[in-house]
């Protein structure tokens, strides 16, 4: 599985620690920026992972901002993409099951480093449970992208 994952420079910290982690569970992680933590606009890198999740380039997406609102918020802006915004693991697991989501997000000044990995784990490991009341609202996402 490839993991598109970007932040901007209040996520920069959260953003190496998980490609370092993810990388040490056996993941290829495709790093999207910010490189430093300059002062930068979280819309750009939002943008950039969700168009390569979209457009098939990387199976999942993370994103990390300083509190994931806004870079969510971008993510969402792109159609296909379903980006969840997730403090603890069970609305990972949940947004997994029952909405398909392809991106988290995450906000890097709000959880610490144990949280965001356990989240991230959850978020990888559960698949969409499908059935039909699940696909169908999904399906009704992903109209209005059109």
């Amino acid at each position: 599985m490839l993991i598109g994952i970007g932040s901007d420079h209040g996520g920069f910290d959260m953003k190496e620690m998980l490609q370092a982690y993810l990388q040490e569970q056996g993941y290829q992680v495709k790093d999207f920026g910010t490189y430093s933590k300059d002062s930068c606009d979280y819309p750009t890198f939002g943008h950039a992972v969700a168009r390569a999740v979209a457009d098939g380039t990387c199976d999942r997406g993370i994103v990390i901002c300083t509190t994931g609102i806004g870079i969510s918020m971008s993510a969402n802006k792109v159609p296909g993409i379903r980006c969840a915004l997730c403090s603890e693991p069970l609305s990972a697991k949940m947004t997994r099951l029952h909405n398909d989501a392809n991106m988290l997000a995450l906000g890097g000044a709000l959880i610490g480093d144990n949280m965001a990995k356990e989240i991230t784990d959850v978020f990888l490991k559960t698949e969409f449970s499908g059935g039909e009341r699940h696909q169908r609202r999904v399906d009704l996402i992903d109209q209005i992208d059109r």
